[in-house]
Formats: structure tokens, C-alpha cells, sequence
């Protein structure tokens, strides 16, 4: 199990409903296809399975 998560913006949350849109901007994606690297623990897979449909992920 990797220590990192690569999550990238793949699907634009302007239509989203504003906690995904919140959630979004939590995780530090600001525009379409940036990628962030982000710890593998609890709190970050809930929030990325809020988003899911926006979202990409990769184990890093």
C-alpha cells in the first residue's frame, strides 16, 4: 500500500454542488488537470470518494 496519493482534477466542479466545489479546493486542485500529492490516510480517501466523479487517483 502506497504512503501517497496522486489525485488529479479531471472534470470541472462548476456545475458541482458547492460542498463538492469546497471539497475540491480542500484537496488543493485549483484548475483541470493540476495534481496533488496527498498523504494515503482516512481523511483524505473520504473526501477524494466525496468527489469521485470529479477526481482521478493514483497510487504514488
Amino acid at each position: 500500500m502506497a504512503d501517497k496519493l496522486k489525485v488529479t482534477l479531471v472534470k470541472s466542479p462548476i456545475g458541482a454542488i458547492p460542498k463538492h466545489r469546497a471539497t475540491v479546493k480542500a484537496l488543493g486542485l485549483t484548475k483541470m488537470h493540476k495534481t496533488v500529492e496527498l498523504p494515503n490516510n482516512d481523511a483524505v480517501k473520504g473526501m477524494v470518494r466525496q468527489v469521485a466523479h470529479l477526481v482521478k487517483v493514483e497510487e504514488a
